[in-house]
């Protein structure tokens, strides 16, 4: 009986194969396989978000999921946003807002943030939207909604919500 299985992992723009056991998370094989840590183990259990990460444009958290399930597919963590000198616009944000404090979570909040503007840019609605045959609107109720799987243990939510809102070029 096989055990384990080569998956090829696209991540932050580059090819990876590797071998690994059948029951290996995409978390798990993110930072063991591939020594990228900027992912966080928090919950393990899809509760906490610090494991957030972008496979082909939605989030999801990667503690959930196995990596032979997402063989071939694009995976875009913390990593392959932007570099020190060169960050990417919800980066920026979040250091000019103050939306990290102990950092943990950060890596997540970021790549969920990121998702939530992109899903009001495909009208994809929420919980609290409010007509769902209008284009969705991104308002404050809108993204504590779409950003309420993700928790901040140090209470940054505000910020977070000022850094989001930022990006997005609205007033929270």
């Amino acid at each position: 009986m096989k055990y384990s299985t080569s998956v090829l992992l696209a991540v932050n723009g580059e090819r990876h194969e590797i071998e690994v056991d059948n029951r290996t998370t995409l978390l798990d094989a993110l930072r063991e396989h591939l020594h990228l840590t900027g992912t966080k183990k928090g919950c393990d259990h899809g509760q906490c978000g610090a494991c957030t990460v972008m496979v082909d444009g939605r989030r999801i958290n990667s503690c959930l999921t196995l990596a032979v399930m997402h063989d071939g597919d694009e995976i875009t963590t913390i990593e392959g946003l932007g570099k020190p000198g060169d960050l990417h616009p919800m980066q920026a944000a979040f250091v000019k807002h103050d939306g990290f404090q102990c950092g943990y979570c950060t890596p997540g909040q970021i790549c969920s943030s990121i998702a939530v503007l992109e899903e009001i840019k495909a009208n994809i609605p929420s919980h609290v939207t409010g007509d769902l045959t209008a284009q969705a609107q991104l308002t404050a109720v809108e993204v504590r909604e779409r950003m309420s799987g993700n928790i901040c243990r140090c209470g940054a939510y505000s910020n977070i919500l000022d850094a989001i809102s930022e990006v997005a070029g609205i007033k929270a």
